[in-house]
């Protein structure tokens, strides 16, 4: 997908040198290694390394204007790049290639940031106005690529990722308390946030404008929901054939490339649908990549060899055992750049390895599909909590969780008690964070866990007044559905899902992903349309369902929920001497993040006891986590080598070059 990084003097110049650009660039090979280029001046340094998927002879980057007073460096793609261009044509804008970036380029030149209205894509740019002296930075709409800025001695130092900014001296690297806080509640940081200290992420949809000194962060594009009064009218039918129509059309550009396209294929609805609409509609001999378990209860083999035989695709699995799994948790990490609750970033790890291994530098991906159709276990509850507060006596409730939690309901101990335990605080229906708050509750018992030192450092922060501060201001008026779909979405989705499991994943082998069900014309299509055709009674993305019917297998369509998940207790299990090393390393000091005595009996539980909850579950992937992150980027910050790459672009405008 690219990497992309830049250092720019805020108010006056700061004649930064080539050698100040490397160590950041270096760090972003995994992104492209296809080509490398820079541009220096005495207020601005650009370093971009490629992977070449479109326009792969003459799209290298920095790339500039005609008369060079803009300049410009990209990740991702601009999916609807030829109808812009045409369009851009129209209006007298020549151009020297036919690469999406120089596209980008004219667009933001005609139109400034209004342009952005326009980009059907998912990208992370950076435009620097040489003659105006001002940046631009450019995220996606709902955060598919990651950028990252942070503001040091009057410059501000952008890059795809934060260890590119941790290559540079100036940056101190400091975990941050109430990030911390807010992934042991959310399983992310709030957006715009990192785990570390003075280290910002550009939100999804939003832009940063540099100015005379001044960085302004503004929207351009929000999720939002329609109101009741305001749903679609249009007859299911109707409403079926729109969505196909988009689907389709999203899937079409998204195959857009120079390159041969996989797509990955889990078994489920979400990934088989896309395959299904591509062999039918565009390349019957598309590739496809899957992910095996050894832990059956984790394993869609099954589901994945059902498609697979109904499409007679060349299909590729990759089996993720135990031992490969713990393996790779460090590694992964080095990725996510943040602790995680969960270990399912790493089957996704080994999945786009072997994509790149086989020679692929894009996969379409099934992201997004369950936040836009309604596909999530927790908009069911949801709806049950709900409905359990309208008739809280129903002999209904105890049927409608065994439906929901086939697979908890097993556990004859958990079967008495968990319809009490969903029905507590039911009636609040009001509050924002109703639909989520079990979950978030659940969660923060991992806090128990906190050193002493960490509590005082978090203080009296609470990241669900925070949270709370940044909802839309007609949320309330909102269906407990859709309210639940936007919480998911901006947290969820943005932080954990599109960056631990997606971009980042994928990146890390040189491989692109990209997600048709998040293109936003589907987004803001299905925002309108009445929350009973995404979950019909208890019937999940009943509208997507209605939408593959034809071209997918019924057990496919019927087949229930299995939410993506991978072993934690088995998956650390193997690997028990690092994290042994861990929690007893006197340099990492486990004391000063979680209480050692406590972290110890987790680990001899989860080692000698038959009963390891899923929460206990999460608190051991958090902690051991945490001090990985902790390792990695504080402690044991790798050293840059010194070769340097060798750059394709070389651009050097500097009037004056002092030692």
């Amino acid at each position: 997908m690219c990497g992309i990084t830049g250092i720019c003097g805020l108010g006056k110049p700061i004649y930064p040198q080539l050698n100040d650009l490397l160590p950041m660039i270096h760090t972003l090979r995994h992104r492209g290694s296809d080509q490398f280029g820079y541009y220096l001046d005495d207020w601005a340094a650009l370093g971009h390394g490629r992977l070449s998927v479109i326009d792969l002879d003459s799209g290298s980057q920095p790339l500039s204007n005609k008369d060079q007073s803009a300049w410009i460096i990209s990740s991702g793609e601009i999916f609807n790049s030829s109808e812009l261009q045409d369009n851009l044509r129209q209006k007298g804008h020549e151009f020297i290639t036919p690469s999406d970036t120089e596209v980008l380029l004219h667009q933001i030149e005609q139109n400034g940031p209004d342009g952005l209205a326009e980009l059907n894509g998912q990208y992370a740019f950076a435009v620097w106005n040489s003659r105006k002296k001002e940046l631009l930075l450019v995220r996606d709409r709902v955060g598919i690529l990651p950028l990252f800025y942070t503001i040091q001695n009057d410059r501000l130092l952008f890059a795809s990722e934060i260890k590119a900014l941790f290559a540079c001296p100036q940056v101190p690297r400091r975990l941050d308390p109430q990030a911390l806080d807010q992934i042991f509640t959310f399983w992310t940081t709030l957006p715009g946030k990192t785990a570390f200290r003075n280290i910002l992420e550009l939100p999804p949809g939003h832009y940063l404008h540099l100015k005379n000194g001044t960085a302004d962060v503004r929207p351009y594009w929000s999720l939002t929901f329609a109101a009741p009064s305001e749903y679609s009218p249009k007859p299911i039918e109707e409403l079926t054939e729109q969505i196909k129509a988009l689907l389709t059309d999203s899937i079409r550009i998204r195959l857009r490339a120079d390159v041969p396209i996989g797509c990955y294929l889990s078994g489920g609805l979400d990934s088989s649908g896309i395959v299904s609409t591509i062999v039918k509609n565009f390349d019957s001999r598309i590739r496809t990549f899957g992910i095996r378990f050894e832990e059956a209860d984790f394993d869609e083999g099954d589901s994945q060899s059902c498609i697979v035989d109904y499409l007679k695709v060349n299909h590729t699995e990759v089996f993720a055992d135990n031992h490969t799994l713990g393996q790779n948790f460090p590694a992964i990490l080095w990725h996510t750049e943040k602790p995680i609750l969960r270990t399912a970033p790493i089957p996704m790890f080994l999945l786009s390895r072997a994509v790149g291994d086989q020679g692929f530098k894009a996969v379409l991906s099934g992201e997004g599909a369950d936040e836009i159709f309604g596909g999530y276990n927790l908009f069911r509850e949801a709806k049950i909590r709900a409905f359990l507060s309208r008739q809280p006596n129903s002999p209904r409730r105890r049927q409608m969780l065994a439906d929901l939690y086939a697979y908890i309901f097993k556990d004859p101990r958990i079967k008495k008690t968990l319809p009490e335990f969903f029905a507590r605080d039911s009636a609040q229906t009001g509050d924002p964070f109703f639909s989520h708050q079990i979950r978030w509750q659940n969660t923060a018992r991992i806090k128990l866990f906190f050193s002493e030192d960490l509590r005082q450092s978090i203080g009296r922060y609470n990241p669900l007044d925070e949270l709370r501060g940044q909802l839309p201001a007609d949320f309330s008026s909102w269906d407990i559905l859709c309210r639940a779909q936007y919480l998911e979405a901006v947290l969820f989705l943005s932080g954990y899902l599109l960056s631990s499991q997606g971009d980042r994943m994928a990146s890390a082998h040189s491989v692109g992903l990209r997600a048709p069900y998040l293109d936003h014309r589907v987004i803001e299509w299905m925002a309108s349309v009445p929350p009973r055709w995404k979950i019909f009674g208890l019937n999940e993305k009943y509208l997507l369902k209605r939408a593959f019917r034809r071209i997918l297998p019924e057990s496919i369509i019927s087949r229930p929920k299995h939410p993506f998940r991978a072993p934690i207790r088995q998956t650390l299990r193997p690997t028990e001497t690092l994290f042994r090393d861990l929690i007893e390393d006197p340099v990492l000091t486990c004391g000063q993040l979680f209480d050692p005595k406590k972290v110890k009996n987790l680990i001899r539980k989860s080692e000698n006891s038959a009963a390891f909850s899923e929460t206990e579950g999460m608190a051991l992937a958090g902690i051991f986590s945490t001090l990985l992150i902790q390792k990695q980027f504080i402690n044991q910050f790798p050293p840059i080598p010194e070769q340097a790459p060798s750059f394709t672009v070389k651009v050097d405008k500097r009037t004056s070059k002092p030692v």
